[in-house]
């Protein structure tokens, strides 16, 4: 990477530290601790700890479909995952962002290029299929639990407009990756000659990977196993919060809450999206709005506690690279 590049992503970094600093005071510094209060350090440290379990499954999901790459670099695609996930939840990058930071890591440490984007591809596309599993789970334990409310009408549009913006980003995902790809190769042949051999490699990678089924699986897997464990994160949080909630009850709240994050990726860090959320279906599932509010600013503390330190390290891996290459 280019000298400028780094400095770009150096001052996107600081910016999104001071952005998000500004966003804790905008929520409310005192209730963010407030409900970090509530759990206590203890729970505070479950709670991140779990976090990063989840991570490892993201990862281990990412490397299930990245050609040539072998058991023993999981430990970096994890770490990949983690700096993508920091940037997508700190800086205002919102998800794009993210996967060039992800990508970024991988290829710091010798992961081939295309490799990195025909998995990111692949990854994706299973990550987003399972998540679409899991929302439609929640949808159909909300339709049990609203059957005779008449608070119904007015959330039901609601989940089920979430539900189709995650469909319709799996199928432009799952069936408009190849046409895009080789409208890409097109265009770099015409106008960029020196990208289009690589661009025909990613999508020779990307076939090669759905040729291989159990690949596509073990991350699919791997993915809905992260959905899912994340959600029951939420619900560990709440048990030291000293509330007792059906396990299936929060998983189900977290399933319409991810759904409604993934709509309003285009805002960073799904500002206000995630709190309104809360407080607006927290209830439904037996959570008063302020305890479900506390659960989305206990987030908002654990993106900060993993992200601003993964950011930082990032960031001076990206510094010493520079100098060895100078």
């Amino acid at each position: 990477m280019k000298n400028y590049a780094r400095l770009g992503f150096l001052l996107a970094t600081v910016v999104g530290l001071i952005v998000a600093g500004w966003t804790i005071g905008a929520i409310g510094a005192q209730q963010v601790l407030a409900a970090v209060a509530t759990v206590g350090w203890i729970g505070m440290l479950a709670f991140v700890a779990w976090s990063i379990g989840v991570l490892a499954l993201l990862g281990a999901a990412w490397l299930a479909v990245a050609p040539g790459e072998s058991l023993h670099r999981l430990p970096l695609f994890i770490w990949a995952r983690t700096t993508r996930e920091a940037a997508t939840d700190v800086l205002p990058f919102s998800q794009l962002g993210g996967l060039v930071v992800g990508a970024r890591t991988l290829t710091e440490r010798r992961v081939a290029m295309p490799v990195v984007y025909a998995s990111m591809i692949a990854d994706m596309t299973t990550e987003l299929a399972s998540q679409l599993l899991f929302t439609l789970a929640g949808v159909a334990v909300l339709l049990l639990i609203l059957a005779d409310q008449p608070v119904r009408a007015s959330i039901m549009p609601l989940a089920l407009l979430g539900t189709g913006g995650m469909a319709a980003i799996v199928a432009v995902l799952a069936f408009a990756q190849r046409p895009m790809l080789r409208l890409a190769t097109g265009l770099a042949t015409r106008f960029l000659p020196g990208s289009a051999g690589a661009l025909a490699t990613v999508r020779a990678l990307l076939d090669a990977i759905y040729r291989e089924p159990r690949r596509v699986i073990a991350a699919f897997v791997f993915n809905l196993l992260a959905w899912i464990a994340s959600a029951a994160g939420a619900w560990i949080a709440l048990k030291f919060m000293g509330i007792s909630a059906p396990l299936w009850a929060i998983i189900a709240l977290e399933a319409l809450i991810f759904t409604l994050r993934s709509v309003a990726f285009f805002i960073p860090g799904a500002v206000g999206v995630q709190e309104a959320a809360y407080a607006l279906i927290g209830p439904l599932f037996g959570l008063p709005p302020t305890t479900a509010v506390a659960v989305s600013l206990l987030k908002r503390a654990r993106d900060l506690i993993i992200g601003v330190p993964a950011l930082i390290i990032w960031q001076r891996s990206e510094y010493l690279s520079g100098r060895q290459r100078a």
